[in-house]
């Protein structure tokens, strides 16, 4: 499981021009599933998003986390970040979980997310959507668990 977690001042999701999920100051997390993911895996990336310490505290240094600050959290679904990008020019998305798989451990991790944080937000699952944000410092980590 893959979350490509960025620091936003505020963030927002489209779907047919409709917002579905919009935080303030948080974390925007684009979510990949991949075939040999389990709850287990979905439970530790969880745990990582909402202690990862990438806010900044009154010296400036990085050393609070979402729980910390009570910060929002948007969590967006997106296969391609899975995607093999290594050889050629076209990326191979077989390292990408089977949409049924995809769906349920991300709304797995949603469902998980809103029992332990009083802001989650979420995109649609399998849907064209549009993403806004503001990344603040830029900050951005690419979790792999």
């Amino acid at each position: 499981m893959r979350g490509l977690l960025q620091r936003v001042r505020g963030a927002r999701v489209e779907v047919g021009g409709e917002i579905v999920g919009a935080i303030d100051q948080g974390l925007m997390v684009l979510v990949a599933v991949e075939p040999e993911d389990t709850r287990e895996h979905a439970d530790k990336l969880l745990h990582k998003l909402l202690n990862y310490r990438v806010f900044s505290d009154d010296q400036g240094k990085m050393n609070l986390s979402l729980k910390d600050v009570g910060g929002g959290l948007l969590l967006v679904s997106q296969f391609t970040l899975a995607a093999d990008t290594r050889s050629g020019m076209r990326p191979s998305f077989s390292t990408a979980a089977p949409p049924a798989l995809g769906a349920e451990l991300f709304d797995y991790l949603l469902n998980k997310a809103h029992a332990q944080h009083a802001d989650v937000a979420s995109g649609r699952f399998g849907a064209d959507m549009q993403v806004h944000l503001v990344n603040d410092g830029p900050v951005t980590f690419l979790l792999q668990i």
